[in-house]
């Protein structure tokens, strides 16, 4: 879908937009959290935009929101990036093929090439999903065999190790920080007024781009030691949902009702 709905493209009018990894985050902390942090959202769509930042796949997204309560995104990044989409409840999650041309180009058909190369290697295994753009494993670091690494290198490709327990191989350049930042420089979102949430080495470029963000308060160790030194950057104490909730108030972002 290379065209944005006239509704999708009003998130450049909205006080402020929320772009969040999923996993640990948006879907982390106490369920009193989640439904506190989702309540706030619907009730107030139309200052509030969404947009999901995930290494979870498009059919994922469409049956969390579906299926389980969630609500839905404005917009999704997903695949660690690799993916940039359209979402609603009518349509599903509809790629914007014009913001994925460099992405495809960058990966050529190198999925079928990296899987056999890392056929067998010890410490991944395979995940089933056919990825458009990325080859994903589960990681068993006792038995991980770093070589893996440099053998992606060598094929011009990068890797990502993410809460000690993924491995992604991506095309070079792509990450969830270059395309949320490809995203919001199309929908024209003032930078100031979008705030990054996440909780995992994945969610690093993301963190890093220079918008407002938080880490929030369940974050992996090695995340935090990466962006304890950013100033646009909140350290969260809370988790999940409510670390989120936390970071608005803090960057002063939004009004909040009391007690949030």
């Amino acid at each position: 879908m290379n065209s944005i709905s006239t509704a999708s493209h009003a998130l450049n009018t909205r006080k402020f937009v929320l772009a969040t990894d999923l996993d640990g985050t948006f879907l982390g902390g106490s369920e009193e959290d989640r439904k506190r942090l989702y309540g706030w959202i619907e009730d107030n769509r139309d200052t509030v935009g969404l947009i999901f930042v995930t290494g979870r796949d498009p059919e994922f997204i469409g049956e969390l929101c579906s299926e389980r309560g969630v609500p839905w995104p404005d917009y999704a990044v997903g695949d660690v990036g690799t993916t940039i989409a359209t979402v609603s409840q009518q349509d599903g999650v509809s790629p914007i093929l014009h913001l994925e041309e460099e992405i495809a180009e960058r990966w050529g058909n190198a999925g079928e090439i990296v899987r056999a190369r890392l056929d067998g290697h010890p410490g991944l295994a395979l995940q089933p999903t056919n990825f458009r753009y990325r080859v994903s494993y589960d990681l068993d670091s006792a038995n991980f065999d770093d070589s893996a690494c440099s053998i992606i290198e060598e094929m011009g490709h990068q890797w990502l190790i993410s809460d000690n327990r993924f491995f992604d191989v991506l095309p070079d350049g792509v990450s969830k920080g270059p395309s949320l930042r490809r995203l919001v420089n199309y929908l024209e979102i003032e930078p100031t007024r979008v705030l990054c949430a996440g909780d995992t080495l994945n969610d690093l470029s993301m963190l890093e781009c220079g918008l407002p963000a938080v880490a929030v308060g369940n974050s992996e160790p090695s995340l935090v030691e990466r962006v304890a030194h950013l100033e646009h950057l909140h350290m969260a104490q809370a988790h999940g949902a409510a670390g989120i909730l936390e970071a608005i108030r803090a960057f002063d972002m939004h009004e909040l009702p009391k007690g949030y």
